[in-house]
């Protein structure tokens, strides 16, 4: 199964259709199967007394709030016009995360996204999540600075929007009975959930990969990873594990001014990821033990024959003294040394030739 790549787009294009056109090439040069940015009104998503996090206050300073560095990399619908079209001219998938209603209905209602890619962030945003789910996308969900237990409370939401009757009153209540046969199964052809911790870079010790098949076992759900380290081993750790997407952030020059520059992966590094994705996917195989088509002419020469240690007469009786096990095993197993001793020899055998199978 081929895993699907996003090269996270996010906000590295600080505001600029320049620079956000060439992180889509970047992104199609790299070998991404989907580029991915973010859908949102600045106002709508932080309050003027939100705080920045640690990270960005270390990329993008403290002077401005997180309001302001979000209005100067907030998308326009018009950037987001000349980004599909140059997406749709480089042959990669457009995506983004909305994370407000009008946002929503933008990329819905205007763009016509077939899939909505929800951030960690957002996992807690039940009227959000209950408007993606009631639009009939397929949704991929990231469960950062998560629980099992908050994740199933999402699940509950997307469930309900998916099966519930329009004038059907949410709640809690009617989002945990929404898990049942028909909000399973609907969860199951429509939702991806995506392992990731949340920091920005992400520490290797706080990866916890084995997490991806806790949440397989949880859930029945398939499962990716969207990976915050540094280098490419994670993502392709994870991909071994099973991972069926895998994200990573994507910038031109990580020393760029930016909250998600330090964080991400530049175009060569971002396209050497991609290449040792591919070559592990070639790796996994099917699973069936059996020689592969490049082992079989190796099988004879490797493996050993039963040979006769000395000359042997036709009729003698085989001893121990008469057999060595060497190459090339184009003679009788091994496995059949014991079987043989005291075994009349069918035709007379001259030193170091292969018994007859």
């Amino acid at each position: 199964m081929k895993t699907l790549i996003i090269a996270e787009a996010g906000v590295n294009h600080n505001g600029e259709l320049k620079l956000a056109l060439a992180l889509v090439d970047a992104a199609a040069d790299a070998g991404a199967d989907v580029v991915k940015f973010q859908t949102f009104n600045a106002a709508a998503l932080a309050s003027k007394r939100a705080p920045k996090a640690d990270y960005q206050v270390r990329q993008a300073g403290a002077a401005e709030s997180q309001l302001d560095m979000l209005r100067r990399l907030q998308l326009s619908e018009d950037h987001h016009r000349a980004i599909i079209a140059h997406c749709e001219r480089r042959g990669v998938a457009f995506l983004s995360s909305p994370f407000d209603f009008e946002s929503l209905r933008l990329l819905v209602d205007v763009f016509g996204l077939r899939t909505l890619k929800f951030g960690s962030g957002e996992l807690t945003n039940a009227p959000l999540l209950l408007e993606a789910a009631r639009s009939g996308r397929r949704l991929i969900l990231s469960t950062g600075m998560s629980t099992l237990d908050e994740i199933r409370e999402a699940l509950g939401v997307l469930a309900f929007g998916m099966t519930a009757a329009p004038n059907a009153r949410p709640g809690r209540a009617a989002f945990e009975a929404s898990l049942n046969e028909a909000g399973w199964s609907a969860l199951r052809e429509r939702v991806t959930l995506l392992h990731c911790t949340t920091e920005y870079p992400a520490p290797v010790a706080e990866t916890n990969l084995r997490a991806m098949d806790t949440m397989a076992e949880a859930f029945g759900l398939p499962v990716g990873y969207s990976d915050h380290t540094e280098g490419a081993a994670i993502s392709v750790a994870a991909v071994a594990r099973g991972a069926v997407i895998i994200e990573k952030h994507l910038t031109l020059d990580r020393t760029m001014a930016g909250p998600d520059h330090a964080a991400s992966a530049e175009p060569a590094e971002f396209k050497a990821m991609v290449e040792a994705i591919r070559d592990v996917e070639l790796a996994l195989g099917d699973g069936v033990k059996q020689p592969g088509k490049t082992e079989l002419h190796n099988r004879p020469i490797a493996r050993k024959s039963l040979v006769a240690a000395r000359p042997v007469a036709a009729g003698r009786p085989f001893t121990g003294e008469d057999l060595a096990i060497k190459r090339p095993a184009t003679g009788r197993a091994p496995i059949a040394y014991w079987d043989t001793l005291g075994e009349a020899a069918n035709r007379a055998y001259a030193e170091d030739e292969p018994l007859d199978p």
